[in-house]
């Protein structure tokens, strides 16, 4: 079982910067994917930046590519998203989630799909203002 506890979120005003953390209880069970994703009011969860663990490849979403930065450090367990030049549809609850199995054990719809996580933590909001 893994926890994920995340922190950072807030309030910022269009162009600011924000990182947000995610602390994991056992680092080395989520040594697959872990991602970051955002729920807007209204919209379906989606997919924002994920890292495969084991070899540090990262993925993101076309919406933050050049603005937000996917990053870890395992001596504390932690995943990081640094968020700059914040627009006012970043305005979202940000979740972190894992997948402790690996991509042909099933489930796996991609690195940036919701549904390919089993561990989810319970969010931090987020909001951006013009």
């Amino acid at each position: 079982q893994v926890q994920l506890v995340e922190s950072g979120g807030g309030s910022v005003q269009a162009g600011g910067s924000l990182r947000l953390s995610c602390a994991a209880s056992d680092y080395t069970l989520s040594r697959n994917y872990l991602g970051w994703f955002r729920q807007a009011p209204g919209k379906e969860r989606e997919g924002v930046a994920s890292i495969y663990i084991a070899r540090d490849y990262r993925f993101y979403a076309d919406s933050v590519k050049g603005r937000f930065t996917i990053s870890q450090d395992n001596a504390k367990n932690t995943m990081y998203l640094q968020m700059d030049s914040l627009k006012p549809e970043d305005t979202a609850v940000y979740y972190c989630a894992a997948r402790t199995l690996r991509p042909d054990a099933g489930n796996w719809y991609g690195p940036l799909d919701p549904s390919s996580y089993s561990y989810w933590g319970q969010g931090t909001q987020v909001t951006v203002s013009s």
